[in-house]
């Protein structure tokens, strides 16, 4: 049996965390999947995976032999891209992880400009507010509104998010408009809860504690709450500009000191990144108009 054929599937099944998933995304049998991750086993004379019942996982050795194999399959990709020239030219699939209201308002048009350019580039877009981990995901590149911390990974910041304060004129007419942040502890506050901790607000500097009336991850159901006179929300003031604008929102603490958030570009830390992955990180950067340093 081939070793490389069975390197590749044991990196699915490690990837999916199941011998039936890879089988349908490979076409093939359960049998065959489990066949070849058996014999990947029997060759190198260790086991690679914890059985049970229920699920499978990664014994010690397999996560050691894990980052070997993806690194080993990584170099042959790249080294086979580099020999066909296809390092200097945009071609094949792009794997994007991005939020969700950043994805639906902010990056459809730098895609479609961007595909326009480079037809040969096919977009693969997941939509998730979640931490994403880039290899088990396999995820070419995670855009994500974050502080870094050192990862491994490379980034590249693309913009910031300057933090906007709102509410509706429904609730403020209802309950007054806090004139300070220390008055936010007796509002309703529609929170984020990816954040941590999601009661937690910073104005001025200061971190304060606020009502934490309503909870959710979904920067969109948070803005429609407002709308909807809820209570007092914080997303990035290009959310809700056009609702501002319209009447439909009252920005709060305008003169306040708020917190910026920078978002980034982040993809792995690789010898041989394909052109498409550094073209379009590039692209939006110059699109979103920050400068080139690197994270």
């Amino acid at each position: 049996m081939d070793k490389l054929s069975c390197i590749k599937v044991f990196t699915q099944v490690a990837r999916l965390g199941s011998f039936t998933a890879v089988a349908n995304e490979l076409n093939m049998t359960q049998g065959a999947v489990s066949k070849r991750v058996a014999w990947l086993e029997s060759a190198i004379g260790f086991s690679l995976f914890h059985r049970t019942s229920r699920k499978i996982s990664l014994t010690n050795s397999g996560e050691q032999y894990l980052a070997y194999c993806r690194d080993l399959l990584e170099t042959m990709s790249q080294t086979e891209l580099k020999l066909k020239g296809e390092l200097n030219e945009a071609t094949g699939e792009l794997k994007i992880s991005a939020p969700s209201a950043f994805a639906t308002q902010r990056l459809v048009e730098p895609i479609a400009m961007f595909m326009d350019q480079n037809p040969k580039v096919a977009f693969k877009l997941s939509v998730n507010d979640k931490k994403v981990d880039l290899y088990k995901d396999d995820i070419d590149i995670a855009i994500r509104a974050s502080f870094l911390n050192d990862s491994g990974l490379m980034a590249k910041k693309i913009l910031e998010h300057n933090l906007c304060y709102f509410a509706s004129a429904t609730y403020l007419a209802r309950y007054g408009e806090p004139n300070k942040a220390e008055e936010l502890i007796n509002h309703k506050c529609i929170t984020y809860m990816l954040s941590s901790p999601s009661d937690v607000w910073y104005l001025d500097g200061k971190k304060y504690t606020v009502q934490e009336i309503s909870a959710s991850d979904s920067p969109e159901l948070i803005v429609q709450l407002a709308l909807r006179g809820v209570g007092i929300a914080a997303m990035p003031k290009w959310m809700v500009e056009p609702y501002i604008k319209q009447g439909k929102l009252q920005e709060l603490f305008v003169e306040s000191d708020k917190l910026s958030l920078p978002m980034y570009a982040i993809y792995k830390n690789v010898e041989f990144l394909p052109y498409r992955i550094r073209a379009f990180i590039d692209f939006l950067s110059e699109y979103f108009d920050v400068g080139n340093d690197k994270y």
